[in-house]
């Protein structure tokens, strides 16, 4: 089903909850932070296959290498990070995005427009953390 959505549009909590325009807005969404992730990787593999290490100088080449690593691993970072947009969009397509996988319970739009990839109510991930600090205590 396709949906057009105004320019304008922003979820509302006056709405049935993830209603086709509001599936919508999630999966545009999503699809543009996916694009501008994979930008900045196509911008990084650039940028370091332009980079020249051999710096006759020792204490740059460090800093440059040191540069590279935080780099590589901010990247990899935003490697799994597509991949839990590719999972949120897969939740859009099979209905049950919007909705707690623990309890089955909207999510709510706050929480999504500022977390997208969120798979949890904020009530059911404030308890796995409780568990996780009483566990990592142990």
């Amino acid at each position: 089903m396709s949906v057009t959505l105004p320019p304008d549009y922003k979820p509302s909590e006056d709405e049935e909850f993830m209603n086709p325009k509001q599936q919508e807005y999630f999966r545009q969404k999503l699809l543009k932070w996916r694009a501008e992730l994979l930008q900045e990787a196509n911008e990084t593999l650039s940028h370091l296959t332009q980079e020249n290490l051999q710096k006759p100088d020792m204490a740059d080449r460090a800093s440059l290498e040191t540069d590279h690593q935080i780099e590589l691993r901010t990247r990899d970072r935003e490697r799994k990070l597509i991949s839990k947009i590719d999972a949120a969009l897969q939740r859009i397509e099979d209905g049950s995005y919007g909705y707690c996988e623990e309890t089955d319970e909207p999510i709510g739009l706050r929480r999504l427009e500022a977390r997208p990839i969120a798979t949890l109510s904020l009530e059911a991930q404030e308890r796995h953390e409780r568990l996780e600090r009483t566990h990592r205590d142990d």
